[in-house]
């Protein structure tokens, strides 16, 4: 795969999928932004961000965070998947956060997944939004990378690295957002896949 036909597709997924906010987006501090990223883990992002906007008002510092009981989180958190595990991890996180980092979320790869609740695809959703070397692979990615023939990786790290590969660092951070708007805009894999056969095509 050309690095110019890879950006042509690239573009052409972007120009598709729109500019719908995503759960990292437009948190006004670090720390939120990564909390919402945790919240987002396998629950839609139109039904993460309100919830994240009602906790953050509830828990306006991370301190605040830190120390809310597990009930009380679980209560903010009803609507989201897993969300026993997630009240559980929101709140340790910020603990660490406070424990570990005098609450200053780090920018290394290697301590964003000690954290609780941060995995390889949470952290390097957390080091892009931030203008880090992050590229984070989830479905969507991985989905769309296959299709288009962009990594052929049968786990997401593989994926990921065949992706660092074939862009330089500074389309990075651009992946995962445009590839996740176009997978979640188009939600019948019937005209997933039709698109991304024209797109194929581009040269």
């Amino acid at each position: 795969m050309k690095l110019s036909h890879a950006l042509k597709q690239l573009n052409e997924l972007k120009r598709l999928g729109g500019q719908m906010r995503l759960a990292a987006e437009s948190w006004n501090s670090d720390w939120k932004c990564l909390i919402a990223t945790i919240m987002s883990a396998q629950s839609r992002d139109e039904t993460t961000i309100p919830v994240a906007e009602n906790l953050f008002k509830r828990y306006s510092t991370l301190d605040k965070l830190a120390n809310a009981k597990y009930e009380d989180v679980l209560f903010v958190f009803k609507r989201l998947n897993y969300n026993k595990t997630k009240a559980k991890n929101v709140t340790a996180c910020a603990r660490e956060l406070i424990s570990k980092y005098n609450g200053v979320v780090p920018c290394e790869i290697d301590k964003l997944i000690e954290l609780s609740g941060v995995g390889r695809k949470t952290a390097n959703v957390f080091l892009s939004e931030n203008g880090k070397d992050g590229l984070a692979v989830d479905t969507h990615v991985n989905y769309i990378s296959k299709y288009l023939h962009w990594s052929n990786g049968k786990n997401p790290y593989k994926v990921e690295k065949d992706l660092k590969k074939l862009f330089p660092k500074k389309y990075w951070s651009v992946v995962n957002p445009v590839l996740v708007r176009f997978g979640k805009k188009y939600t019948s894999r019937k005209k997933k896949n039709e698109l991304l056969e024209m797109i194929s095509k581009l040269r």
